[in-house]
């Protein structure tokens, strides 16, 4: 017969697999953020093409021919460059990241089939957008796969503010699409309207989640550059309320994208920082990693008990990517579903009565107004119409005459 070895698995035997184990997921998530920055750089193109798309299809090829033969260009470089990252796909360790991704190429080999339906103007505007949506949606779900491959904390915190960073400017890059869209009709349709205010009230979730899990350096640059300006904030009231035909519509479509295009811009330089963090993080745990020693009785007993914080905290918060995957899915059914227009304008009511406030008893021009309920807002990490809401509701407490 054949001898069979005595097998006798320890606690140590288990305890160091675990390390090595921790130490290939590090080293395989340094080259997937590699491949996270390729997915960030196609998606913003994809979402300029989007955008410019919905220019040139409402206008009749009249405006943006240019600019959509351009991002053209761009998307299907940074395309030859993903599929150049994952052309030999060993180093992506899971079933389910390989299946994203087959999704993501599905989507993305029916980019030029739909390019020919806009240039023969064979399809709707919103229809169109609802295919470029699909795709960049498959295309950013590769992103959280990724983080089956860590257990270190501070990395899965990174991937997790990172992916609703993602999705946040996703969002808002929807808007963009959904602003040219009405703009150059010049006019929003109730539905329309609702979209629009879906994807404002959506992408703002994003950004509170994005703000909530990540450093104060990155939140502030985010505060600094990311947030929309005064123009836009007009624009997209006029969009809300009372938008008609005035002979300016592609004047205004021009503009509107010209200002959400440098705010998704700025966004885009967060983004890759966020990337840069992934990695850092990354590069960090690892370091700690090939720095351990040896595995004693005495480390073991610590382990098993708990105490050895160093070794447990990167096996703790496995939660937080789940929790971000749960929000992918609540905006997926948001995205479906129609906003209240109605909230969204009481809201604008406020802020305009917390205006009205600082221009009588301050002085404050209405611009001033403006700017100073925003400074306050970022100073606080809130909402405007938190800060509104809470200021009438000290004037009412000191009996302040408001002007309606």
């Amino acid at each position: 017969m054949k001898a069979t070895a005595t097998v006798n698995p320890t606690a140590r035997d288990f305890l160091m697999a675990a390390r090595t184990r921790g130490r290939e997921q590090l080293q395989d998530i340094l080259q997937i953020g590699q491949l996270t920055g390729r997915i960030a750089r196609l998606a913003h193109m994809l979402q300029r093409e989007r955008g410019a798309s919905n220019i040139w299809l409402c206008s009749s090829g009249r405006l943006f021919a240019t600019e959509r033969a351009s991002c053209i260009e761009e998307v299907d470089r940074e395309l030859a460059l993903f599929k150049q990252a994952i052309a030999a796909p060993n180093y992506l360790p899971g079933s389910a990241l390989l299946v994203s991704l087959a999704c993501a190429l599905h989507y993305l080999e029916r980019l030029p089939a739909l390019r020919t339906e806009i240039a023969q103007q064979h399809i709707q505007p919103l229809q169109a957008m609802e295919q470029f949506n699909i795709t960049l949606r498959h295309l950013l779900s590769i992103v959280p796969e990724t983080s089956n491959v860590v257990d270190d904390a501070g990395v899965v915190r990174s991937l997790a503010a990172l992916f609703s960073f993602m999705q946040g400017k996703e969002l808002a890059g929807q808007e963009r699409a959904i602003g040219a869209l009405g703009f150059t009709q010049g006019e929003f349709s109730e539905a329309l309207r609702q979209l629009l205010v879906d994807r404002i009230d959506s992408q703002q979730h994003c950004f509170d989640t994005f703000c909530s899990m990540t450093d104060e350096p990155l939140r502030l640059q985010f505060q600094a550059c990311g947030e929309p300006c005064r123009e836009t904030e007009q624009l997209r009231r006029l969009a809300c309320t009372r938008l008609t035909r005035d002979g300016d519509e592609s004047l205004r479509a021009l503009r509107w994208f010209a200002l959400l295009t440098s705010r998704i811009d700025a966004l885009k330089q967060v983004e890759d920082a966020l990337i840069d963090e992934v990695m850092a993080q990354a590069q960090q745990a690892l370091g700690q990693v090939l720095q351990q020693t040896p595995l004693d009785e005495h480390d073991i007993a610590n382990w098993v008990a708990g105490k050895n914080g160093s070794e447990t905290e990167r096996y703790l918060d496995r939660h937080l990517l789940p929790l971000v995957r749960q929000q992918a899915q609540q905006l997926e059914t948001m995205a479906q579903q129609l906003a209240s227009l109605q909230a969204t304008l009481e809201e604008r009511k406020i802020i305009d009565k917390a205006k009205a406030l600082l221009i009588r008893h301050q002085g404050h021009s209405e611009e001033q107004a403006w700017q100073a309920l925003r400074k306050m807002a970022m100073n606080q990490n809130k909402r405007m119409v938190d800060v509104a809401s809470a200021m009438i509701s000290v004037a009412d407490i000191w009996q302040l005459p408001l002007k309606e």
